[in-house]
């Protein structure tokens, strides 16, 4: 299974490619670490990062999409911009799309036997969270 995590932050959608197969984890290179947008409001810009992500994902043959859920009140809620880049990347029918909350991925990856250690990944440190997005969902079997 390979899985795309997402962490949707402002502009940007930051990305992990995580792959499991017979009970291992391996992370592909990928040309991309993040999807940006400069303006969401205009609909072809909108319309170029779908268009984006969905060649990226069947370029790396990507099964699933998984996407850290944000919050939509308080304190700590997403903006608009992640919200419409939410919509564009659930929008699409080429892979499967699913949402992720924290205390989920927190309640698996708390309960799994795997011990990834993300230092040792080689990724950028603002990849953390799309990766442990990804790691969560591969481990609690949800796919």
């Amino acid at each position: 299974m390979r899985v795309c995590g997402v962490e949707l932050k402002g502009n940007d959608a930051v990305i992990c490619l995580m792959v499991l197969d017979q009970g291992l984890y391996t992370l592909p290179d990928c040309r991309v670490k993040k999807l940006s947008i400069s303006d969401s409001s205009n609909r072809d810009e909108l319309s170029g990062f779908q268009f984006d992500f969905i060649k990226l994902m069947q370029d790396y043959n990507v099964d699933s999409v998984v996407i850290r859920e944000r919050m939509t009140k308080g304190k700590f809620a997403g903006g608009a911009t992640s919200f419409r880049l939410e919509a564009a990347i659930q929008l699409a029918s080429e892979f499967d799309v699913s949402l992720l909350s924290a205390n989920k991925a927190k309640e698996v990856l708390k309960d799994s036997r795997v011990l990834l250690n993300f230092k040792d990944t080689g990724m950028k440190q603002f990849q953390e969270l799309a990766f442990m997005t990804a790691f969560a969902f591969l481990e609690s079997g949800s796919h």
